[in-house]
């Protein structure tokens, strides 16, 4: 899956997606790869589940991060500073930006849209068939023009993020295949690949490449 995408990755979706644990995994991936990657915290809208906690998992592992200046407190002003900017005119680099839910948080990347439009980017839509207001193709569809619309970029692929947290299995995977084909079909956007938990990524049964993907992000009770 990772052939597929340019050195820009923007990651969005609905609130509760799993974008953050995606972004966490595909940085941990381009790293293994080989790639120099930065990972950029753009989600200013959800203070609990952000790419700026795992900052030290990151910096261990050799990955940069860009985080809102007031990241970890209770304050949330969508202060990037010149990082993310200095970022996309280094060609050497893969940026992965953590982008926040839905149009409210696509607005904070409309502002950076002039500089990443100039290059070559891949804006990913990360659809989970298990969110509220998602369930269907039609819902979902929407949103993803929302986004688009908030943040004068367009949409290159879905990924199918479709899971019920530690619950997930082979079956609730597999229950969302019509539904994203549906969404691709609805969409016009091929779906990129599925992502699965690392323990049964090689059991599942499609027509897609399969992600594994690690669970990182836990909601602050279990944390």
């Amino acid at each position: 899956m990772i052939h597929l995408l340019h050195r820009i990755i923007l990651v969005t979706g609905h609130y509760g997606s799993g974008k953050t644990n995606f972004s966490v995994n595909l940085a941990l991936a381009c790293r293994q790869a080989g790639k120099r990657v930065v990972l950029c915290d753009l989600d200013i809208v959800n203070p609990y589940f952000r790419s700026a906690d795992f900052e030290e998992l990151m910096h261990c592992r050799g990955i940069e991060t860009i985080s809102p200046t007031f990241a970890n407190t209770n304050l949330d002003t969508p202060s990037l500073g010149a990082g993310l900017s200095a970022a996309i005119q280094q060609p050497e680099k893969t940026v992965i930006v953590d982008v926040g839910g839905d149009d409210a948080g696509a607005v904070a990347l409309g502002r950076y849209a002039p500089e990443i439009a100039k290059g070559a980017y891949s804006m990913l839509y990360i659809y989970n068939r298990y969110r509220y207001l998602t369930r269907k193709a039609a819902d979902a569809l929407e949103i993803l023009q929302e986004i688009a619309a908030a943040s004068r970029l367009r949409h290159q692929f879905i990924i199918n993020n479709s899971n019920l947290g530690e619950e997930t299995d082979c079956q609730v995977v597999e229950g969302s295949f019509a539904a994203c084909e549906e969404l691709s079909k609805q969409s016009g956007l091929p779906v990129a690949c599925v992502c699965a938990p690392r323990a049964i990524a090689g059991e599942l049964s499609c027509g897609q490449p399969v992600f594994p993907i690690d669970l990182y992000v836990k909601k602050p009770w279990e944390s």
